[in-house]
């Protein structure tokens, strides 16, 4: 059957029956599932991301790493987030710099950006990420076509993770240098997603559901996706991610596809989990996305401890922010005054890629994809 948008298929799952399934899997489910890594079903994922699922993750772990080093070898690709803006329009109960939150708000200058990219540049940084908070009228279209031609020049790839846009804006930020967005649901569960965005234009869950769809029809190089880990229960969110990954890549083939694992981090009034997600549950999710799909990206941020990082980037990561600062500002003034959340990672890139160097990896700083681009 042919679908027009991710909407079609999204809702014909029910979030309760769907986390049934995943919980009902069974040993021999798993069994079955990785016999057919390489062409695993989405019925095998989540057998892979089901409890039934720990004992063998001695085994995910093996099988991941190799079919990882099978498609991308020892690379890891290594980016900055250089944030923009924390001015935020939306309530998020999550972030630190949702509207209720009382912080300092603050818009970088041309000027600002500009100091942010030499310090980030002189860091080794060829790929970096562009991050506001929500707000249209200060940081819309207009100022973030402005700050990717701005910077254009210093970088060979430009991401951005911002407010959804329509897809003509996609089209012009595409036209001045744009190559990866990432847009993350934050949660599948349409209910608990009202409660968590009840104000702002990010309370509009169809809207947000359909961007992946308008930047496919953009024709943008890459398409982030992902939940925050944490809001509920991780394992149907990540099966509703891999549900959407699985529509993207059969609608949007000429378009690359990334995974990141955000779990929720403590800010200032923060929210506490709703769902603790230990790391081997985390380590689990990696190698299960990298068994379901041999092709996609997965990330990992600073988020995360310098121990787990240093361990885990070998089971299917492809791609690691470093010395990351989640403040306007951060890099130049090295204060970390009105962060979106708390950093677990704090080394610097030179440590990072040396930890990544010692464990035989080569650490790449652009995004490769950009000179093999042939559309």
């Amino acid at each position: 059957m042919q679908f027009n948008s991710f909407k079609e298929i999204f809702d014909q799952y029910n979030w309760a029956s769907t986390q049934a399934s995943i919980y009902d899997k069974t040993h021999a489910d798993v069994e079955q599932a990785l016999l057919n890594a390489g062409q695993a079903s989405l019925e095998d994922f989540k057998a892979l991301i089901s409890p039934a699922a720990a004992p063998f993750l001695e085994q995910m772990a093996q099988l991941s790493h190799q079919l990882t080093l099978k498609r991308f070898g020892k690379t890891i690709q290594l980016y900055a987030p250089m944030y923009l803006s924390n001015e935020c329009q939306n309530i998020c109960t999550y972030c630190g710099f949702s509207l209720t939150n009382k912080i300092p708000r603050k818009t970088l200058s041309d000027a600002e950006i500009l100091e942010e990219v030499k310090v980030i540049k002189s860091l080794g940084f060829d790929h970096i990420l562009l991050v506001t908070g929500e707000a249209n009228q200060t940081v819309g279209v207009d100022y973030i076509d402005h700050a990717i031609q701005l910077i254009r020049p210093y970088f060979s790839s430009i991401s951005m993770e911002v407010q959804p846009l329509d897809q003509p804006d996609y089209g012009q930020l595409i036209n001045s240098g744009l190559n990866t967005v990432l847009v993350y649901q934050e949660t599948y569960h349409k209910e608990a997603y009202k409660t968590h965005h009840p104000k702002g234009k990010k309370s509009n869950f169809d809207y947000r559901l359909a961007t992946p769809d308008r930047l496919g029809q953009a024709a943008i190089n890459k398409i982030g996706l992902g939940v925050l880990l944490g809001l509920e229960d991780w394992r149907t969110d990540s099966f509703f991610t891999a549900l959407h990954l699985a529509y993207l890549q059969k609608q949007y083939w000429k378009t690359k596809f990334s995974i990141s694992f955000p779990r929720l981090r403590p800010f200032s009034g923060g929210l506490a989990p709703k769902v603790d997600m230990s790391e081997r549950e985390l380590v689990q999710l990696i190698c299960a996305y990298r068994i379901f799909n041999e092709d996609v990206e997965l990330s990992l941020s600073t988020r995360e401890n310098e121990k787990f990082r240093d361990n885990a980037f070998k089971l299917g990561i492809t791609t690691m922010s470093a010395g990351s600062k989640t403040d306007p500002g951060g890099y130049a003034s090295g204060q970390e005054q009105l962060e979106q959340f708390e950093i677990s990672d704090e080394r610097s890139p030179k440590e990072v890629s040396q930890m990544i160097a010692a464990n035989g990896y080569e650490p790449v700083w652009k995004d490769w994809d950009v000179s093999y681009d042939v559309r």
